[in-house]
């Protein structure tokens, strides 16, 4: 089984996959990381250098191209669901999780703005006013994961349970 947890950056896509990989005794695959180590740069970095457009390239060939083990967990990136067809790929070959939170718990999580390069600079306010416009146009495509599930609080046990209940 194959787990794609998807959703706005700071929900905790990095942290769940490795207690649900814990739990499952598989490996976790997270996507940006595997880019972090393949360019040899920081995902702000590569923004800087090479535009989002070629890092939403990159970041769906990853996606498409890794090897992945039968069982594992994989770690998306708050974008990649929104690009090219990486949702439906990602639902024809596994089950994806939309971990959703509200966006002022995400605000009250995305405290290391200087690593994320949409966020760079941001007050609280402005954060919030961000967050609720990109949720507009991202909730379209994380709602259509096979299962969406409140993030904020949530007990790597019981996400396993939900999972196993549709997978």
């Amino acid at each position: 089984m194959k787990i794609f947890l998807v959703g706005f950056m700071g929900c905790g896509k990095s942290t769940k996959a490795k207690q649900l990989a814990n739990l499952l005794a598989c490996p976790v695959i997270d996507i940006d990381a595997v880019i972090v180590e393949q360019q040899q740069m920081s995902i702000a970095d590569y923004f800087a250098a090479n535009g989002e457009a070629a890092f939403r390239q990159l970041e769906n060939e990853m996606l498409k191209s890794f090897d992945y083990p039968d069982t594992c967990v994989v770690a998306t990136g708050g974008g990649l669901p929104c690009y090219f067809d990486n949702m439906e790929w990602m639902n024809q070959n596994g089950i994806t999780v939309y971990l959703e939170m509200t966006p002022p718990q995400l605000v009250s999580r995305l405290h290391n703005r200087e690593k994320r390069p949409l966020l760079k600079g941001m007050d609280d306010e402005q954060l919030l006013t961000f967050i609720i416009g990109k949720l507009e146009e991202r909730n379209v495509f994380y709602h259509q994961a096979k299962l969406i599930i409140n993030a904020f609080d949530l007990d790597p046990k019981e996400l396993l349970e939900e999972i196993e209940a549709i997978g």
